[in-house]
């Protein structure tokens, strides 16, 4: 068990980890570039719930048959930075299950609805970050992701931890590292 707070966020198939992390490799700071492309469902659970939460992101995934197809529909300008915006009406009610869940735990970040994207730029200087988003934006074709299942991280000041994933539909896929 761990006192850090805990991340919760959705696993993707290998070819689009791949996609995202290698846009993040190219245009995240370096120096603050800590962890691979991600998308975030909870930001700061509290790491004495950890059994709990594990157990109950091991229900949620078990009841999930199959991967969640997920839609790219966009490149968004952060004003610092960049994120691809992604879609799946699913997605938002297993979010939503999750909140009901944890409702005395959650920040108030954590009590917003969901919006789906991954961040493969920030905290870069604002010109440098349109320039991207007008690069991306012009060549953006909407392509397919798989949600495959979620992961439940630590987080240290900066790295996250993994701390066990829960594939999609098969309870006894979970893994702990």
């Amino acid at each position: 068990m761990t006192t850090a707070p805990l991340i919760v966020s959705l696993t993707l198939d290998e070819a689009s980890q791949a996609f995202f992390d290698d846009l993040r490799r190219q245009h995240f700071p370096a120096k603050i570039n800590y962890l691979g492309a991600h998308l975030t469902l909870f930001h700061a659970l509290p790491g004495a719930e950890q059994a709990t939460i594990a157990a109950d992101l091991a229900a949620v995934a078990a009841v999930q048959p199959e991967p969640l197809p997920l839609q790219a529909t966009g490149v968004k300008f952060m004003g610092r930075g960049v994120m691809y915006t992604l879609d799946n009406p699913a997605l938002p009610a297993l979010h939503k299950r999750l909140q009901r869940q944890w409702q005395a735990w959650l920040s108030p970040q954590d009590q917003q609805g969901l919006r789906p994207h991954i961040t493969v730029q920030n905290k870069v200087d604002p010109a440098v970050a349109r320039q991207l988003h007008e690069e991306l934006a012009a060549g953006f074709q909407p392509f397919e992701a798989l949600g495959t299942g979620l992961a439940l991280w630590a987080y240290k000041g900066g790295p996250w931890e993994l701390l066990q994933k829960f594939s999609f539909g098969d309870s006894q896929r979970s893994s702990k590292q």
